[in-house]
């Protein structure tokens, strides 16, 4: 069987890869697939914010919307502590640098991904913060209830070790290849979804999928099959909702 990947170029920080947090979650049940993570730096560098009062308000009601849409929960933490905390900033750099840790660790960048959303967006954590992110790598996961994990519960000083060697021209490397990945598939944003099986790669648009990852997950094995037996199956419509390379304008 030809190997299949699906390119995710996202930003932790996103609201719409939040949005299509479930769907990263099917793609990862396919048997035959490789979920591989790309981290674009949407507010890395220059883009990094603090949060303000107008940054709260901006926010605010895109991810009421996205919880709408979605059925993704945002806790009180979240909307009444961190966008409450004008000492926070956002910044997409030591997040990203710690899902490249978690990966070269433990093969677990994605789990640290999804962790480092829920920190964010439900638990209102500063996921900015290195002693932040060290704590979520550590903490045990709750084997019970996926969404509700706490952690990935990784050797805490192995952790530290790891992302530390993730510095700023290790990340400004893989910022510089996630936005190759971007303009070779024709993506505009965050979060894009390509598709690679053999020689053959195609974006994917799986906004009509929103708050339905059952149906996404049968779409890609489907999907998966049509290519491996014909080579020219048509790709899925429906445009995906996105933050852009370097803002979330939702």
């Amino acid at each position: 069987m030809t190997q299949a990947t699906l390119h995710y170029i996202a930003d932790p920080l996103c609201g719409w890869c939040y949005a299509a947090a479930p769907l990263v979650r099917a793609a990862r049940d396919v048997a035959g697939l490789d979920v591989v993570f790309h981290g674009g730096g949407m507010m890395a560098g220059p883009n990094a914010q603090p949060v303000t009062p107008q940054l709260r308000n901006y926010v605010m009601p895109h991810d009421h919307r996205i919880a709408a849409l979605t059925g993704q929960p945002f806790g009180d933490a979240y909307f009444d502590g961190l966008l409450r905390d004008g000492t926070a900033v956002f910044d997409s750099a030591p997040p990203t640098a710690a899902v490249l840790a978690a990966e070269a660790l433990a093969g677990r960048g994605l789990d640290m991904f999804a962790a480092l959303q829920r920190a964010h967006y439900v638990d209102g954590k500063r996921i900015a913060d290195r002693d932040v992110l060290v704590d979520i790598a550590a903490e045990a996961t709750n084997a019970t209830n996926e969404t509700n994990a706490a952690g990935l519960g990784l050797d805490r000083e192995a952790f530290a070790k790891a992302l530390d060697t993730q510095d700023a021209a290790a990340l400004a490397r893989h910022f510089r290849d996630s936005r190759a990945w971007l303009a070779r598939v024709g993506g505009s944003g965050f979060p894009t979804f390509a598709l690679a099986i053999g020689d053959q790669i195609e974006r994917l648009e799986p906004g009509r999928y929103l708050g339905q990852p059952d149906a996404w997950r049968d779409a890609l094995r489907e999907r998966l099959l049509a290519v491996q037996t014909t080579a020219s199956a048509e790709g899925g419509a429906g445009a995906l909702p996105q933050c852009g390379p370097d803002g979330c304008a939702l």
